[in-house]
């Protein structure tokens, strides 16, 4: 069976994670300070999206009707 995320983005991860753990990781355009675990693994993929490494596509949001 196939990686489903590269070792690459593994690293983008690992790093965003210990930054958070270390106060430093930043959000976007506000800069406020990352606490969430879930947003420090959304900021690691989305690096390695950018750089090209292999991540599945982000997940979209379902309309409600």
């Amino acid at each position: 069976m196939a990686r489903k995320y590269s070792k690459g983005a593994a690293k983008k991860v690992k790093r965003a994670m210990h930054e958070r753990k270390k106060g430093t990781l930043k959000r976007g355009r506000s800069g406020k300070k990352v606490t969430s675990r879930k947003q420090a693994i959304a900021i690691g993929l989305s690096e390695a999206r950018a750089e090209g490494k292999k991540v599945p596509p982000r997940k979209k949001a379902k309309k409600k009707s």
